[in-house]
């Protein structure tokens, strides 16, 4: 069976690279800049990176729109980085301040925050308002995930 490339975007300076499926992802640096292209924590992104991520990548992206001002946010961001740990490489996370990126609070729809936005190569797969604790994150995207799996293998 031939070995699959999948591109993942560096968090670092955005170049795209074309790894190996069958290789561990964890240990892949970027070939521009040779930053780990997984650190196990995640990412901060203003709103182009945000769209280079979510549209460019083929692992899919879990993005927190927080604020610094909200309490609830400070309140997940342990534990949003605890599901870092656990779901990289096979999901990206990322953090958008939606002081800094009010139109993709506007794209999506977010009323509330903490928010979560799950997407797969451009496409929202799913959404969610309020705390999560670091077993409800990994579940809830885990789930998603899998009903996405399942939907795309029920209309081949």
């Amino acid at each position: 069976m031939p070995t699959t490339k999948q591109h993942i975007v560096c968090t670092a300076c955005g170049a795209i690279n074309a790894t190996a499926s069958d290789r561990d992802a964890t240990a892949a640096k970027c070939g521009a800049c040779a930053v780990q292209l997984f650190a196990g924590k995640p990412a901060d992104v203003d709103a182009a990176a945000f769209d280079r991520q979510t549209k460019r990548s083929d692992v899919p992206v879990l993005v927190d729109v927080w604020a610094p001002w909200c309490g609830p946010c400070r309140t997940m961001t342990p534990m949003f980085e605890a599901a870092a740990r656990v779901l990289e490489p096979h999901v990206r996370l990322l953090k958008l301040n939606a002081d800094d990126a009010p139109e993709i609070s506007q794209r999506y729809g977010i009323r509330g925050i903490p928010a979560l936005l799950l997407l797969h190569r451009g496409r929202l797969i799913a959404q969610s308002a309020g705390v999560m604790d670091t077993q409800r994150i990994v579940a809830w995207t885990r789930a998603a995930l899998s009903s996405t799996r399942e939907t795309a293998h029920d209309n081949r």
